[in-house]
This record gives C-alpha cells, sequence and structure tokens, in this order.
C-alpha cells in the first residue's frame, strides 16, 4: 500500500520510539509485535481505550512477558473499542480506526487497531483480546489471520478483562503459518490466571475427506456482494476435500443473543465496576449503556443465564455429529463509519452475527480470509471446532488460505511458502519430494493438499540425476532416474510434508513405472521421492537441460 489511509494514526494509542526488545535469540526473534492497550506492557500506560481509566503497570502481562522471552520485541499499545466493548473499531475517544482497503470502512473491533497494524505492515503480529468476535472480525475485514484459541490455552493475567470467564488472548498475523507460531510461543498453563487450562491439542489432522457445518440459511442483511464471497469460500473448501453439511443454526444463534441481551451482560459490569460507579460519565456511548445495564440483574437472573446457556451448549452438541468442524462467514457485511455510528447498536450487533457464540459455547476459532469482493473489500471465513482442536483448524486454515492466491493484509505482497506447524511434531509424518505433476499448480497437486500435506521446501536433487518426458502419459508426467557421475544434474524439486496417516493411500495412487524411492537432495539430506523404472525410458525425451518439470510444461506452452 503506497500511502496510509486518512485516519491510520488512529490505529495507535502509544508507539514507542524504541521497540521494548526480547531476548536475543529465540523462535520469534527479529519480529515486532503490537498489543492491543487492554494488555499490559510494563512501563507504558494501559487504557483500555479510556483516557481516565489509565494505570501504567510495573510487569508485563504473562502473554507480553512470553513473546518476550521467544525473543519477539514490543513497537506499541494499539487502539480499541473502549473497554472491549464492541466490534466495528469506532468506539473509542481515541479515534476510528479505518479500513485498511478504504478509509470509509470500519476496521472492526474491538482490536481495530491490532488487525490494522499488521493489515498495514508495520508489525510483523499483533495481540488482541476475544470475547465475541474481537480477534475475529477486525481479521476478516482487513485481510488478515484472526487465531482465537481455545479459551485458557494462553493466560490473560494482565489483561483488563472484558467478561472474564470467556476472554481470550487472540493473536493477528498475515499468515497461519505466522500466527501459529506466536502461538506456540504464547499459550502455557499459568497458575496464577484463574481461567488458565492444561489443555491437550488434538494432533491427528482433519481428514483428507471431512465434513463441514454451514448455516442452512445464512443472513447477510442484504449484502449481495458478501452472499456470493461465502458462496466462492464454500466452493474453495470443497475444492480442499470438504463435503458442506447446512445445519440448523438456531442453537448457536440464540446462544450469542445471550451475551448482551440477558443477564449475562452483568459479567462485562463486573469486570471494571470499581471503575465504573465512580466515572460513569467518563465512559463513551453505546459502552456506558452497555456496561450500565448489567446493573440491573440480580444473582438469580446470572444463574438462571447460565443455565439456559448450558441447555444450549447440549442442543449445539448434537449439530457435530458427523462433521468435522463449522465454517461460517467471519463477518456478513462492511459498514461505512458513517453508518456505524448513526447505526451503533443495530449494525454493532449484525458483525457479530457468526461470532458471538463461540467463546459461550467454548469452541476454537480461526478466522482467515478467502478473496476480495467484487468491490475490493476483503472478505473471509472462520473455521470452528471443539475446544482443543486448534491446532487441526490452523492446518486446514494454512491450506485453504495459501491456495486463494491472496497477498498478505493490504501490503500487496504475496504470501510466503505455507510452513510447517509447529506442534505437528506430535502427528506423525513423512517428507515427499514431487517432480512432475505433483508440483504447486500441477494436475495432481491435489492428492497432496486433500491428504492434509503442506509444502516444506522448493529445492532441488543433488547432481545425481536426469530427467525425461515419458510418452503417452496422463497428465503428463516426467520420470527422473539416478545416474552415476559425472553424468547427472540438480533437478528442481518440491518437499511435502503428508501425515503418515495418509501417505499409503498416496503411494497406491501411483502408476508404474513410477515409484517412490529414496532421493538425495542438493543438501546431502534424503527424503522419499519419486523415482522411474529405467526401462521405462525408451522413447522418452531427456529434458534434464531444463533443470525441471515447471520449465519443460513452460516450453511445451511457448
Amino acid at each position: 500500500m503506497q500511502d496510509p489511509p486518512a485516519g491510520a494514526a488512529n490505529a495507535w494509542i502509544a508507539r514507542l520510539d524504541t521497540p521494548l526488545a526480547g531476548a536475543a535469540q529465540g523462535p520469534l526473534a527479529g519480529l515486532r509485535f503490537a498489543a492491543k492497550d487492554n494488555i499490559d506492557v510494563a512501563g507504558v500506560p494501559t487504557t483500555a481505550g479510556c483516557a481516565d481509566f489509565s494505570r501504567t503497570p510495573v510487569a508485563h502481562a504473562h502473554v507480553v512477558q512470553r513473546l518476550l522471552d521467544a525473543g519477539a520485541s514490543v513497537a506499541g499499545k494499539t487502539n480499541l473499542d473502549q473497554f472491549a466493548c464492541g466490534l466495528n473499531g469506532t468506539r473509542s475517544p481515541y479515534g476510528a480506526v479505518p479500513n485498511s482497503f478504504d478509509a470509509r470502512y470500519v476496521a472492526g473491533g474491538s482490536s481495530s487497531g491490532s488487525a490494522f497494524v499488521v493489515a498495514t505492515g508495520e508489525v510483523d503480529f499483533a495481540l488482541g483480546t476475544d470475547t465475541a468476535g474481537s480477534g475475529r472480525v477486525p481479521a476478516g475485514l482487513n485481510n488478515i489471520v484472526g487465531l482465537k484459541p481455545s479459551r485458557g490455552l494462553i493466560s490473560a493475567r494482565g489483561v483488563v478483562p472484558a467478561a472474564q470467564s470467556v476472554d481470550c488472548v487472540s493473536i493477528f498475523a498475515p499468515t497461519v503459518g505466522m500466527a501459529w507460531r506466536v502461538m506456540k510461543a504464547a499459550m502455557g498453563f499459568d497458575a496464577a490466571d484463574p481461567y488458565s487450562r492444561r489443555l491437550v491439542l488434538a494432533a491427528q489432522p482433519l481428514p483428507a475427506r471431512f465434513r463441514f457445518g454451514l448455516p442452512r440459511s445464512p443472513r447477510f442483511f442484504g449484502d449481495a456482494l458478501s452472499l456470493a464471497a461465502f458462496e466462492q469460500a464454500v466452493a474453495q473448501m470443497v475444492a480442499l476435500g470438504g463435503t458442506p453439511m447446512p445445519i440448523d443454526y438456531t442453537p448457536l444463534a440464540e446462544a450469542a443473543a445471550m451475551l448482551y441481551d440477558s443477564a449475562l451482560v452483568a459479567e462485562r459490569y463486573a469486570a471494571v465496576r470499581s471503575f465504573f460507579d465512580g466515572h460513569q460519565n467518563r465512559v463513551i456511548e453505546p459502552v456506558r449503556s452497555i456496561l450500565a445495564d448489567g446493573r440491573r440483574y440480580s444473582a438469580a437472573d446470572y444463574v438462571e443465564a447460565r443455565t439456559r446457556l448450558q441447555a444450549l451448549a447440549r442442543r449445539a452438541e448434537a449439530l457435530w455429529e458427523g462433521l468435522d468442524l463449522l465454517v461460517v462467514p467471519t463477518f456478513p457485511s462492511h459498514y461505512t463509519i458513517d453508518a456505524m455510528r448513526a447505526a451503533p447498536v443495530v449494525l454493532n450487533r449484525n458483525l457479530g452475527e457468526y461470532t458471538n457464540f463461540v467463546n459461550l459455547l467454548d469452541y476454537a476459532a480461526l478466522a482467515v480470509p478467502s478473496g476480495l469482493r467484487e468491490d475490493g473489500l476483503p472478505f473471509g471465513i472462520t473455521l470452528i471446532g471443539p475446544c482443543g482442536s486448534d491446532l487441526q483448524l490452523a492446518g486446514l486454515g494454512q491450506r485453504f488460505h495459501h491456495a486463494t492466491g491472496l497477498t498478505q493484509g493490504a501490503t500487496g505482497r504475496p504470501l510466503p511458502a505455507p510452513e510447517p506447524l509447529p506442534l505437528e511434531a506430535a502427528t506423525p509424518t513423512v517428507q515427499i519430494a514431487v517432480v512432475g505433476a505433483h508440483l504447486s499448480g500441477m494436475p495432481l497437486n491435489g492428492q497432496l493438499t486433500e491428504r492434509g500435506a503442506i509444502l516444506a521446501a522448493q529445492t532441488a536433487t543433488a547432481p545425481h540425476y536426469r530427467l525425461y518426458a515419458l510418452p503417452g502419459t496422463v497428465p503428463p508426467k516426467p520420470g527422473l532416474v539416478r545416474v552415476a557421475p559425472p553424468d547427472g544434474a540438480a533437478i528442481a524439486v518440491e518437499v511435502w510434508q503428508m501425515p503418515l496417516a495418509h501417505y499409503g493411500s498416496f503411494v497406491a495412487l501411483i502408476p508404474a513405472p513410477l515409484g517412490i524411492g529414496t532421493l538425495e537432495l542438493a543438501d546431502g539430506s534424503r527424503v522419499q521421492g519419486f523415482l522411474c523404472e529405467p526401462l521405462a525410458l525408451e522413447g522418452a525425451e531427456d529434458i534434464t537441460r531444463l533443470g525441471g518439470w515447471r520449465r519443460y510444461i513452460e516450453s511445451r506452452e511457448a
């Protein structure tokens, strides 16, 4: 993006002249991040979007300390809907945060500033919080990834609560790989956080053929462009091996409505009661009215609301029978800042149509970009799974995002190659070197991606191979054979990492005269890979001089 949009400065509440440096070494060394200004950074005021509430902490929030220990540096604190109460990014005395693609539109909230600075490339990643969708809606509106972990995976100690029992620290990043790298460093049990949990993540990837639930009659509030974008995203998910299964969205919608239309809103009031009771007039509307509404409920009302929510959770359990995950729009429509200010409650509620229920029902979620609408504004979907399914969602989310052909946020930079997810060591995998029709973008690549394989490296063989174009193969295929020095050359290959559970079904698809053997790569390492029987080379064209199959195909097309 050449010039920052109008109002870009509103994304920051405190931008440090010199970033607060983390450890010299670590998995996040060299990366810079921002923290939403309801998350403590020692020595920097925490405002929660309200100057009169401001205090200067002497210690970092638990999550900030973990990221510093992992080598990342803090660049500053970002703007938010006041007291994290809102999904649109206009409810702040520090100014409305614009959408990174078009400054007339909202950036989403409450983590508006964090999403904006990631989308515009000002930081490598950012922390937000998510109670009702604040870690997902801004991601979808700005073409970035929003990782909302299972509750309790990341400690919320040192975070100003919005509704403490359902709060999550969330992660914004340009890619799923980056978000998960941060997640690996940030997560961990914290005995000082009453809602921290020791969770065991499901390590088995989602099946190659998976079934995903989606609302039977999704609502977009008259936005035809979002409807078309969602239909396209569903088609993309089908192309990855998914089968759509329409579900009755009613219990999820009823649970979502309880967040503000029941005694559960009392928890938002309780989070800031000591400040709010003495400084109510210092809180902006409509945040003031929402918090004040929490006063009118009794303890019995709250108990009844929790019981009703539990009953809805039981009804929702039935939706998961035969499903591997849910797929919903991250948001139903884009709204201008002017329109949001004119109808701040109704339009804000619309933005939470597909997010409010997730934490209440104890689910994990990952918001990923899916495309640009016809008007050039971003659209995205959210993958939702049971508590502990975070890694499974990340695996599928990375495949989906990298298949879209989108660029990173609003920067125009292409997506990097997918990266192995850091916790995948818990899942047995095998590395496979492919040389021809299974390369990225080639006709048989889907046989890899539908089995959960991800691209690990683009490299070359050791200089001991020759490559041939085999005659009469459909689709066209090469034959790679090892030869004695000095007759060979280095041949371009891709190395894919595949769950071991799917390896057998992949090998069964390989027709003679091709087979799987051991290939030596340029760095001397050895992996499984495609080789050809030498007797099959009669009548084949030697294309070794081209250095790889992709260049051969390009030469034929030319």
